[in-house]
């Protein structure tokens, strides 16, 4: 693996970091400002970044799982209150299971533990298909369905299910929604393809995570600069810098981690990529908790109020966390990957 940055990744990257500057929410009343949600939405439409992975003549992705990750992680950094994963996992989706591009976004439906896409019906998708039983849509601002993986004897398939009421859940820049009406049949994903979307989901998750980590390691550090107490910035105390150290470095692990494992989604075997792609969730998913905690203790007393923007990034990156399996989950990917299982004494 070459860790450079080619000339167009570096342009790609910039262009999303720009995007966020100016667009993106600056303080936790921005939130609400409908015009610039749909101004920084136009935005990322119009970039086309929603269709990055959609299928080429060729039948591969338009770009890779690095230049996607890229994307990711700069909205995470920026807030960007506008959806991108929900659409972006769709796109790969309907590649993965040979399906025509959709012309307007897709989310992804989970079922109600969050880790693994939704098995919204028990049985083959040609008896019955009912109506999602608690699953849930997210990321699916601005969309008007979301994809699901359903149970079918020769694997699983894909269908599609209104996106029904918008639910309060604990981002407060990503919007999740239950899933209301009959499933409609699209196609099949099986093998193979299914494993490379599993790590493509947790890839891009990761991410997002490394993005919510960096935009909370960045907010606490100037915070520090800026706070003074004693006649002196609140960062020359040496507590505060071991902190803000140790949040800087389990950072740059988890974006080392993450990049290994995006690119393993296109260069990896399928198994080979899931299983980094699981070592990534297991190092990002425990890294961005400690992290938003400890940017939210460097704020002090105003770290536990609404107005300071730091529990947008530790909210952001709870649901991150736990989409497509957290830290339990992906460690025992990884362990069964090994060989290692409840009968070696794992629970």
């Amino acid at each position: 693996m070459d860790v450079r940055l080619s000339a167009e990744q570096e342009a790609l990257r910039d262009s999303a970091a720009k995007l966020v500057a100016d667009l993106g929410p600056t303080s936790v009343a921005d939130l609400d400002d409908r015009d610039r949600v749909a101004k920084l939405d136009a935005a990322v439409a119009g970039a086309g970044w929603r269709e990055l992975r959609t299928a080429t003549d060729a039948g591969g992705p338009w770009a890779s799982a690095v230049d996607v990750a890229l994307v990711a992680e700069e909205l995470g950094r920026g807030l960007a209150d506008t959806a991108f994963l929900g659409p972006s996992l769709a796109a790969e989706l309907r590649r993965l299971s040979g399906l025509e591009a959709s012309a307007v976004p897709e989310a992804v439906a989970f079922a109600p533990d969050l880790g693994h896409p939704a098995a919204i019906v028990d049985r083959a998708l040609a008896v019955d298909c009912a109506h999602g039983d608690g699953a849930l849509a997210v990321d699916c601002a601005g969309c008007a369905s979301a994809l699901v993986l359903v149970p079918v004897p020769e694997g699983h398939g894909v269908a599609e299910v209104p996106v029904g009421e918008a639910l309060d859940g604990v981002d407060l820049t990503r919007a999740t929604a239950t899933v209301a009406g009959a499933a409609v049949p699209l196609g099949n994903v099986t093998g193979d393809d299914l494993t490379r979307f599993r790590a493509f989901g947790l890839a891009l998750t990761c991410a997002d995570l490394v993005g919510t980590m960096r935009g909370a390691v960045d907010l606490a550090t100037g915070y520090a600069a800026a706070r003074h107490q004693y006649g002196v910035p609140v960062g020359s105390f040496q507590a505060v810098q071991h902190l803000l150290a140790d949040a800087l470095v389990a950072m740059e692990g988890s974006r080392s981690v993450t990049l290994y494992a995006a690119w393993g989604v296109d260069a990896l075997a399928p198994d080979d990529a899931l299983t980094a792609a699981a070592v990534a969730k297991a190092y990002c998913a425990r890294a961005a908790r400690t992290v938003g905690e400890t940017a939210i203790q460097v704020h002090g007393g105003i770290g536990n109020t609404w107005d300071c923007l730091a529990h947008v990034f530790l909210r952001r990156s709870l649901l991150s966390c736990d989409l497509f399996g957290g830290v339990g989950p992906s460690l025992e990917r990884v362990l069964a990957a090994r060989g290692i299982g409840e009968a070696d004494g794992l629970r």
